[in-house]
C-alpha cells in the first residue's frame, strides 16, 4: 500500500497534492471543490431572462445541459444543486415565472414528464419514495423564480444520515453527467 492507503501503482503517473506538503498547519477539515457553484455565487439566484439557464439550456445539446429528455412544451433536466442523486426538474420551454401562468399544454405536459421521470427513477435507482413539488417566488423558496420549475427529489429508506447535519455536505454516489445518461437511456421513447 501507498502512503495515501491506494494499491501500488496505481496512481502511477497522477500529479497528487498533499495537505502535509503546503504551506501552513495541516487540518482535520475536508475539502470539497464546487467551482461549478461560482456562476451561482456571483450572478444571483434570479438571472435576467436572456440568461435564465431553464431558457438557455434547450438551446444546447442534451449532454451539455444535462437534459434527460424533451417534450412539446417542457423538458426534463437534471439539478445542478441536487439534494440526492438523480434530482430532475420539469420546465416548461417558455419563461413563466408562476404554475397559474402556465398554459394548459404545459401543466399537461409537465404532469405527464412527471409520471414518467418517477417511472424511470424506480427503474433505474430502486427509489422508494419521492418528494414532488414547486417553490413559487423568491419568498417561497424559488432558487430560479423567474421560471417555473417542478422538483422530483427521488428518496430511499437510508438517504438520510448524519453527514449533512454534522459536516453540512451531502454526499452523491454518482456524477451528473452519468446519471444524466442512464436516465436518458432508460427514458421511453414516443
Amino acid at each position: 500500500m501507498s502512503a495515501l492507503g491506494f494499491p501500488e501503482g496505481e496512481l502511477d503517473g497522477l500529479d497528487i497534492e498533499r495537505s502535509a506538503d503546503f504551506a501552513g498547519v495541516p487540518d482535520s477539515f475536508q475539502r470539497l471543490w464546487t467551482p461549478h457553484r461560482m456562476a451561482y455565487i456571483q450572478d444571483g439566484q434570479d438571472p435576467a431572462k436572456d440568461a435564465c439557464p431553464f431558457c438557455v439550456g434547450p438551446m444546447m445539446d442534451d449532454e451539455k445541459s444535462l437534459i434527460v429528455a424533451r417534450g412539446e412544451h417542457a423538458f426534463v433536466v437534471m439539478n445542478l444543486y441536487p439534494y440526492n442523486s438523480g434530482h430532475l426538474l420539469v420546465c416548461p420551454y417558455r419563461h413563466v415565472a408562476m404554475y397559474d401562468e402556465a398554459s394548459e399544454d404545459e401543466v399537461l405536459e409537465i404532469a405527464h414528464l412527471t409520471q414518467t421521470a418517477m417511472r424511470v427513477l424506480r427503474e433505474v435507482s430502486n427509489v422508494d419514495g419521492f418528494n414532488i413539488g414547486m417553490n413559487q417566488g423568491r419568498l417561497a423558496g424559488a432558487g430560479i423564480a423567474g421560471h417555473l420549475h417542478q422538483h422530483i427529489v427521488p428518496r430511499w429508506q437510508f438517504d438520510a444520515n448524519f453527514f449533512p447535519i454534522i459536516a453540512k455536505t451531502k454526499a452523491f454516489p454518482s456524477l451528473l453527467g452519468e446519471t444524466r445518461q442512464a436516465l436518458a437511456d432508460a427514458w421511453p421513447t414516443a
